[in-house]
């Protein structure tokens, strides 16, 4: 009898062993493993949660209409692109969106068979296309951190359903070059994906999307967990090419995949609110600048400040190692970065997701004195 598929362990959960040794510490753990907001939504968008009255009625799956113009003002009033209405739909939180597709990328073209992503990235790509039953085909990446297109074999090119970008990226904090990979995509007929849920955090220049280089064969996906400190509300949305937008709908619709009612409307305020977002970026990039200096003073090790996101991202020789011994000395759990791909094993993923007062804790447990 042939075994079935058998699910890996989920990265995060590998860290238990680490949080035992963390919680040792007076004050307890310091989780900044997972990119999980610690501060506040806006207030105005907990009120849109509460007093929406639309629980008692089933949400539109392509997201009700105010959400899908919210998010096409907000596309052309911080990136500069038009989006037709009819070319924005609403998922039920960036994740699943990421895992979801390739299964009906397969259905549309069920003769090919493979999913290109980052070989260094967030793992969902890769999950994603092994749960659909695809080939997971990592692309490498370049010195600077982008797709490295010209590594791509032409097998591979020819059999893949999509190519999933991401900028800028989690865990490196790179910026890609979207016009290079959208060109290579409309090249090559392979839809490109561009998973841009920290584009407010672009910390180099303006930020980005891949829709500046046009639509057609272009879909770009955003999230209202990381921008607005919303991810326990699963709300955010893909927009472009007509035809890809319009099949995903329709498929999603059956899926039963619907953003509850409450939560479009407290996205909807979310999506209008560019203060509170400018706010929080001043407090990650404090955050990172802080972060950086403690863990470089402790251990020795150059660290420099990503190109976008809010993670800290840099060599430490054994990923696990590191994880281990700031764990053991400073209470604080990271993640090592084998959880974004074999190319990143002797590194380590930080998450400045904890408040200050957390990340003061921990300087002091390491000894370090800051201002």
């Amino acid at each position: 009898m042939t075994a079935g598929f058998v699910p890996p362990p989920y990265p995060y959960d590998r860290l238990d062993a680490l949080k035992a040794i963390a919680t040792r510490h007076e004050g307890g753990a310091i989780d900044l493993s997972i990119g999980d907001p610690c501060d506040p939504p806006s207030r105005r968008v907990v009120e849109a949660l509460s007093s929406s009255n639309s629980e008692r009625r089933y949400p539109p799956s392509i997201g009700t209409e105010p959400l899908r113009e919210a998010a096409r003002a907000w596309m052309k009033r911080r990136l500069g692109v038009e989006v037709p209405l009819n070319q924005v739909a609403a998922v039920v939180g960036s994740k699943e969106f990421v895992v979801t597709t390739p299964q009906w990328m397969k259905l549309r073209t069920p003769n090919k068979d493979t999913v290109l992503y980052p070989s260094v990235a967030y793992p969902s790509y890769e999950m994603g296309a092994t749960l659909a039953g695809c080939r997971a085909v990592p692309v490498r990446m370049t010195a600077s951190g982008g797709l490295d297109l010209s590594s791509i074999s032409a097998d591979d090119a020819g059999r893949a359903l999509m190519l999933w970008m991401n900028s800028p990226s989690n865990p490196t904090g790179a910026l890609d070059d979207m016009g290079s990979v959208v060109s290579w995509g409309r090249r090559h007929g392979v839809p490109v994906f561009s998973d841009e849920c920290y584009v407010e955090f672009t910390w180099q220049g303006s930020p980005h999307t891949a829709l500046e280089h046009g639509l057609d064969g272009v879909v770009v996906l955003h999230s209202l967990s990381k921008r607005s400190n919303l991810a326990g509300l699963r709300v955010g949305f893909y927009a472009g090419d007509a035809e890809i937008v319009h099949y995903l709908k329709e498929v999603r619709k059956h899926a039963g995949l619907m953003v509850p009612g409450p939560a479009q409307a407290a996205a909807v305020v979310a999506l209008g609110d560019d203060d509170s977002v400018r706010e929080q970026a001043a407090v990650y990039r404090r955050r990172l600048e802080y972060v950086a200096n403690v863990l470089s003073t402790w251990s020795g090790i150059s660290i420099d400040l990503p190109a976008g996101g809010f993670y800290l991202w840099f060599d430490a020789r054994d990923g696990w190692e590191f994880a281990e011994r700031l764990a053991t000395e400073g209470g604080a759990l990271v993640s090592p970065g084998d959880f974004y791909g074999a190319g990143g094993a002797n590194n380590v993923r930080v998450a400045v997701v904890q408040p200050d007062d957390k990340l003061q804790l921990m300087a002091k447990r390491l000894g370090v004195r800051t201002a």
